[in-house]
């Protein structure tokens, strides 16, 4: 191996270990988000979430262009650590490509009361859930997402 390409070789390590950092960075501000879902009333998760996210943040979860910022999610995380006490929201995949990150995660409750309208009588719930967030600068600002509800309610509904 000649100067050059021993050069070259030492840059490209250098740069590999400048975009693993960075996309660690990144993975774990997409983290607290998943902290924040599975600590719904914690005003801790709530700050380490603000400050993951953009002021501009929005939740996706459908294509009728009514789309929740974040006063409204942080709000509804609230309504949600009384409904579901126990909510679990757990990472069990996690993939960066560029200023994407693709998560598979796992949601576990048992609501206290009517969920969607169904009284599950202390039945409990575990889907699968799909999200994509966004992310400029580090920063998310977009959140795309799926959760397989109608399992849920299913699963509340005993059938």
């Amino acid at each position: 191996m000649n100067a050059f390409q021993r050069t070259l070789a030492v840059a490209s390590l250098g740069l590999t270990a400048i975009a693993t950092s960075v996309a660690a960075d990144d993975m774990a501000n997409v983290q607290t988000f998943y902290d924040l879902l599975s600590n719904p009333g914690s005003e801790t998760h709530v700050a380490a979430f603000l400050g993951a996210t953009s002021e501009s943040w929005e939740s996706v979860g459908d294509y009728s262009g009514e789309n929740e910022g974040r006063d409204g999610f942080v709000g509804q995380m609230g309504f949600f650590s009384q409904l579901i006490p126990d909510l679990d929201w757990s990472v069990q995949a996690m993939h960066q490509d560029g200023d994407f990150v693709t998560v598979r995660s796992r949601a576990t409750g048992t609501p206290t009361g009517p969920f969607f309208g169904v009284d599950g009588e202390g039945r409990s719930f575990d889907i699968l859930t799909i999200d994509i967030h966004e992310l400029d600068d580090g920063v998310i600002v977009r959140t795309y997402h799926v959760e397989d509800w109608a399992s849920a309610l299913q699963q509340l509904s005993g059938r």
